[in-house]
């Protein structure tokens, strides 16, 4: 195997036609690499995405190859999975308003262009979901808000059609599933690459703690911040530290290492109904 690719979180092998993808146990916040690893966490992610790849089935195809046929050393935490080309935007969903998204919200009364009512506070939902793109930064440096437009100038006006379709409706059928089991996802972070025939299939994670925030429903109330079983807990902490946000990223506490990891696998059992 071929090590294409070490992004903040996945490594990127190429095994003949095919990729193999793997998930660490590293975590970024604000585009950052944390010195840390959350134990298991990598697992947790592979294992949900593999869970959700099947419930979202019908509305998108997805990469995924095998969760078996891969690499004894990368058992549990891989995929061999489809060589795409990706979109060159993160195609993220909002049902709530909260993160960077409340903070473009206030600074000019919409989010990547979609202008929202006024009077919106922290957690508030939104009157229906929003497609928020973003562009795609390297590691080290922040993703940025565009508009429908933007993307459309970069791939098409049809493919960013597509784009804002197929995020929205892995959102709702998501956040539906979610609602059952008393988890609010809040918003999502989707990757999608062009198959080979000119197809969009859904790639890397999807609804995962990583790429998604998601907050407990019987606790959810607008106007603060929400109990999270994602990395929001580890966000919140390295703000509170008073880092500046650029590397060095400062060492994580094992106290705050161990409820991240126990937030990773309480948030897979309630969603997948699994024990980890």
């Amino acid at each position: 195997m071929e090590l294409l690719h070490s992004g903040k979180v996945r490594d990127v092998y190429a095994d003949g036609d095919d990729l193999i993808l793997v998930a660490s146990d590293r975590v970024s916040v604000y585009d950052v690499v944390l010195p840390t690893p959350i134990p298991d966490k990598g697992a947790v992610l592979t294992r949900l995405s593999l869970w959700w790849f099947e419930q979202l089935a019908d509305l998108v195809p997805h990469h995924v190859i095998s969760a078996t046929d891969v690499p004894p050393e990368f058992a549990g935490r891989a995929i061999r999975c489809r060589r795409l080309r990706m979109v060159p935007v993160e195609c993220i969903a909002r049902g709530y308003l909260t993160g960077l998204g409340l903070t473009e919200y206030e600074k000019s009364g919409a989010v990547s262009g979609v202008p929202l009512p006024a009077g919106l506070v922290e957690a508030d939902r939104l009157p229906e979901p929003i497609f928020t793109p973003t562009t795609k930064a390297p590691v080290g440096e922040h993703d940025e808000f565009i508009t429908y437009d933007d993307v459309a100038a970069e791939v098409g006006d049809e493919t960013a059609a597509e784009l804002r379709r197929i995020t929205l409706a892995v959102y709702r059928r998501g956040a539906e599933i979610a609602a059952d089991r008393g988890i609010v996802i809040a918003d999502t972070k989707l990757e999608l690459g062009w198959a080979p025939d000119g197809t969009l299939v859904l790639a890397d994670e999807v609804l995962t703690p990583d790429s998604s925030r998601f907050w407990a429903a019987d606790s959810w109330q607008p106007g603060r911040a929400q109990f999270s079983f994602d990395k929001q807990f580890v966000r919140d902490w390295a703000t509170s530290t008073g880092w500046d946000k650029r590397p060095p990223a400062p060492e994580v506490p094992e106290d705050v290492v161990a409820a991240t990891r126990a937030r990773y696998i309480e948030v897979y059992e309630r969603l997948t109904g699994l024990s980890w």
